[in-house]
């Protein structure tokens, strides 16, 4: 009997070790992706400041122009 028990617990803690490690690398690589989404999206701000890009609208046809070509073509 006491044979089954400490296979019980040895089998356990080793499933108990596995969910930790993965839960640990789950962890790491979710902070990890944060981070370089967080860099992504500080790189698209500066980009969007720069002057030579242009934001596009969407017309009413469905087609992305520049703001100031949308009034030409209504």
């Amino acid at each position: 009997m006491t044979a089954i028990i400490f296979r019980f617990l040895l089998v356990g803690g080793l499933f108990a070790l596995i969910a930790w490690g993965i839960y640990k690398i789950w962890r790491d690589w979710r902070g990890e992706f944060r981070a370089m989404d967080r860099i992504k999206h500080e790189r698209d701000l500066r980009e969007r400041d720069r002057p030579d890009v242009v934001t596009l609208k969407r017309d009413k046809d469905g087609k992305f122009r520049p703001p100031e070509d949308t009034d030409a073509h209504s």
